[in-house]
């Protein structure tokens, strides 16, 4: 079989070259529970137009998100991806284009992510931006890492309104890298994080629009951080919001972590991504990842190259500051690409759209008897209190082809007091027609 090269001989005296008793060897430090037992219960062989029909049967059972009414969110927003952005994004000069080692033939790639770069920093309200991370989640985390290297503390303050995402992968880094993880309950409303803040503190991570679609002012919170030698870090998963509300740099943020997907990147079963990361220049040599900047060559002429690049391949491993920024790539093009074709004045105007679809949704599904809702201010995300556990709502509206939003208790299955809680999201997509089955099935439901 051309795709199994090696014999048993070859095998054999490559685990004896290792000193491997035998293949399954290789595989110890992956937990037992997580190895299978013995071979997937699948056919043992089907021909091309057999396999063909079995994966479109096994596809035909999952629900398209554009097929019937949606309010999912959570992190990851279904929003309108103008034809152009995949058009462009498939040219083979991009489609095919890798790391730009060489920027002397890399100069489309360069200019491109020195776009990027500038739209970040124009979108956060700071003043660099590099040229992405992998998602929202690592780039929070790698706000973290960078918070303790400037403060040389080794400890970060989490809101109990980020994303348990996020949460969970500062939690992962922090048993690894080692640092201290005071990660506060999930409960939506304030929370006082400045007393927290102790001369170990390196940052303060809050969200905003926070998970539970909160939208909240950080300005009080950066000073109190300032004044105790603490880094304030600014997380934001919808994008879009800054189209609307006051930029983490206006508040007083000393990093900004973002998951960029909204722009440019449909969902796509979950990924990828792109995350999005700026900072102040002054902090500007501990940011990771990729600094694209603009120069000139010998006849004057404007030119791109890789102005900072503090990752192990390019300077000693000990020194980096991260080993991730593959994701400066076809992601973060389609992010700079829909961005542009929107403009300032498009962005707003979808924020713009986007808030208000929200708020006819709360309005409407608010005056069903025994729904409550929690926020106090959101853009287009929000979460209402229901009659019932709110897991058992969405799995009989799913049923009846309504995906009703992410209930709580799928991210704390342990938190009773969070089961009845739902997230809802709306978006230039959610259109009347989906707000009223909604309605309609929550009326039938909770009566």
């Amino acid at each position: 079989m051309r795709y199994l090269p090696l014999t048993s001989s070859d095998r054999a005296e490559m685990l004896a070259a290792i000193g491997a008793p035998s293949i399954d060897a290789l595989f110890a430090d992956v937990p037992e529970p997580a190895r299978l037992q013995g071979p997937l219960d699948l056919p043992r062989a089907m021909g091309e137009i057999e396999v063909e029909r079995a994966i479109s049967s096994m596809a035909a059972r999952n629900v398209a998100a554009g097929s019937v009414p949606f309010f999912i969110g959570a992190g990851v927003y279904r929003h309108h991806i103008p034809a152009a952005v995949d058009h462009l994004i498939q040219r083979g000069e991009f489609l095919t284009s890798y790391t730009p080692y060489q920027p002397e033939i890399a100069q489309g790639t360069l200019q491109y992510l020195f776009e990027f770069q500038t739209q970040v920093a124009l979108l956060t309200g700071m003043e660099v931006a590099n040229a992405s991370l992998y998602d929202g989640a690592t780039a929070c985390v790698e706000a973290v890492m960078m918070a303790g290297r400037i403060t040389g503390r080794r400890k970060a303050v989490l809101s109990g309104q980020l994303h348990p995402h996020y949460r969970e992968v500062c939690e992962t880094y922090a048993r690894f890298v080692g640092f201290a993880v005071d990660a506060q309950h999930p409960i939506p409303g304030g929370e006082d994080l400045a007393a927290l803040v102790d001369r170990d503190t390196s940052c303060v991570v809050v969200q905003n629009p926070d998970f539970f679609g909160e939208v909240r002012d950080y300005s009080e919170l950066a000073q109190r951080c300032h004044e105790a030698g603490t880094l304030l870090v600014i997380v934001v998963t919808e994008i879009l919001s800054l189209g609307a509300i006051r930029a983490p740099g206006e508040m007083g943020a000393d990093i900004v972590a973002a998951e960029g997907q909204s722009l440019g990147n449909a969902l796509n079963f979950g990924g990828p991504h792109v995350g999005l990361f700026a900072t102040r220049d002054k902090f500007v040599r501990q940011m990771p990842g990729r600094l694209v900047g603009q120069t000139t060559d010998a006849a004057g002429r404007r030119g791109w190259v890789l102005t900072l690049s503090t990752r192990e391949q390019h300077i000693r491993r000990e020194k980096a500051t991260s080993n991730i920024c593959t994701n400066s790539g076809l992601c973060s093009l389609a992010f700079t690409i829909h961005l542009a074709l929107l403009g300032e004045t498009g962005l707003k105007r979808l924020a713009c759209l986007n808030h208000a679809a929200a708020v006819k949704l709360a309005e409407r599904i608010e005056a069903v008897p025994g729904v409550r809702l929690v926020n106090r201010a959101f853009f287009n995300e929000f979460a209402v209190r229901l009659p019932r556990p709110a897991s058992e709502v969405v799995d009989r509206l799913a049923e009846r082809g309504i995906l009703a939003g992410v209930p709580a208790s799928r991210f704390y299955p342990s938190r009773n007091e969070l089961a009845d809680l739902l997230l809802v999201a709306a978006t230039e997509l959610t259109t009347d027609a989906d707000i009223d089955r909604l309605e309609g099935g929550l009326r039938e439901m909770l009566s």
